[in-house]
């Protein structure tokens, strides 16, 4: 499982372009150069995508109790771990495809519940998704269709930094349309970002501002004015019933609307209501015109996670092999609860992409799969440095808008395995000792 010295050839080349996972759009465009194993974005980067690809390259040992250790007895002790518990808790789960199907198959030899550490806010979509269904898009509808956009309490560029560039403002599109001449409307939220709704024609976004925590009856209030209702207050969460009315109106008018929203954005008391009546505003303007939602989503390999887990295991994550057979529990698999009630008696933190997102403080026995650069606050029982797909190893990975997958490329040699090649390994140690 060790890898050989980067060679040579990798050095100072610059790629041709590639995938970047630091957000859920996964922008395809990127041109970065390799130096000595370095990576540097040269074109088409964001904030994210550099914080993501010039992090210096380390190759740390794996460790046990904080000593350094070769990666098999590494792995051993994992299994041990694992073997040990009654309920073993893998979570974090920050991984490409590939990564996730090994731990759907880890978490199945185990026993274990399964988390992903953004399941706080992807569970609100997937609630709305179960419940009710619901009609949304893909970024490239966006790209070729819209010609009015809502977001929904989020500037959308805090955590997609490229999305107006790659999807509103593009200067092509499909069927000749001026998407210069795009209106853009933020609904809700404070002190958000603005100026990239500001088309390159000059026309202001329009902003109608509200706290977060108001806007289940922001949106209720609209959803009621589009379905033809009439409302006796004068104002809603401070806007002005008759700037919701307009803004109503012109979403009837609308030849194709999109109504965005980020479900991390929404953090408030059952969101999913929020996010419910998105949708169902989306149905009603249905009726008459052309009109799609757009939950955006994806970081950390999130949408990855629950697609791999679904396909598999027929369920999203907050699922468990407890009972040796899969069970999906949105409430009583989730981490936190996992750990406070003392039911999680193993914790394996899995977070490849990012070695700023940490494992929970725990009492029982832990182990860290993640990110060469991770500094923890506190020692697990085991860490495995692994490599970062999209840099170390190839990948696969889901975009924000479910349906398109994108491969990750390697951009230079490693001497960590992969996420997939560590957890096989763990599965294939627990399988010998389950048998002995």
């Amino acid at each position: 499982m060790e890898k050989s010295a980067q060679p040579a050839s990798m050095d100072n080349a610059l790629s041709g372009t590639v995938t970047c996972p630091a957000c859920g759009l996964l922008c395809d465009d990127l041109v970065v150069e390799n130096t000595d194993g370095n990576i540097k974005v040269r074109q088409k980067g964001c904030a994210k995508s550099v914080t993501f690809f010039e992090r210096p390259q380390q190759n740390p040992s794996p460790r046990i109790a904080g000593k350094t250790a070769d990666l098999q007895s590494a792995i051993k002790k994992t299994a041990e771990i694992l073997r040990n518990a009654n309920q073993p808790l893998i979570t974090g789960l920050g991984t490409e495809a590939h990564g996730m199907r090994a731990i759907m198959s880890l978490a199945d030899r185990a026993g274990a519940t399964l988390d992903h550490m953004n399941s706080n806010s992807t569970i609100r979509n997937t609630l709305v998704l179960q419940n009710s269904g619901w009609q949304v898009c893909t970024l490239t509808e966006v790209r070729n269709r819209v010609d009015l956009l809502v977001i929904v309490g989020t500037d959308i560029v805090s955590l997609f930094p490229r999305f107006f560039e790659r999807h509103v403002w593009n200067e092509q599109s499909m069927f000749g349309q001026d998407t210069a001449a795009r209106e853009v409307v933020y609904l809700g939220g404070r002190d958000i970002d603005t100026t990239p709704g500001i088309s390159p024609k000059g026309v202001q976004p329009g902003i109608l501002p509200c706290d977060i925590a108001r806007l289940p009856e922001v949106v209720a209030a609209l959803h009621a004015l589009v379905s033809g209702k009439k409302l006796l207050a004068e104002n809603i969460a401070g806007i002005a019933t008759g700037d919701l009315q307009k803004l109503a109106d012109r979403l009837l008018a609308a030849k194709y609307s999109v109504i965005a929203w980020s479900a991390a954005a929404l953090d408030f008391p059952h969101a999913e209501l929020t996010v419910q009546n998105i949708t169902g505003l989306v149905v009603k303007l249905n009726n008459t015109t052309r009109s799609s939602g757009l939950p955006l989503g994806g970081n950390e390999g999130d949408i990855s996670a629950n697609q791999v887990s679904t396909w598999i295991s027929g369920y999203p994550v907050r699922n468990s092999f407890m009972r040796t057979y899969p069970e999906y529990d949105p409430y009583h698999f989730a981490t936190a609860r996992q750990l406070d009630s003392n039911e999680a008696d193993a914790l394996l933190w899995v977070s490849s992409f990012n070695p700023e997102r940490l494992p929970p403080s725990c009492k029982v026995p832990s182990v860290v799969i993640g990110h060469a650069n991770m500094t923890l606050a506190a020692e697990p029982d085991v860490f495995i440095p692994v490599g970062t797909p999209g840099i170390d190893h190839k990948g696969t990975m889901f975009r924000s808008d479910n349906v398109v997958s994108l491969p990750l490329a390697k951009l230079r040699e490693s001497t960590l395995a992969s996420l997939s090649e560590v957890i096989t390994a763990i599965e294939n140690a627990l399988k010998e000792q389950q048998a002995c």
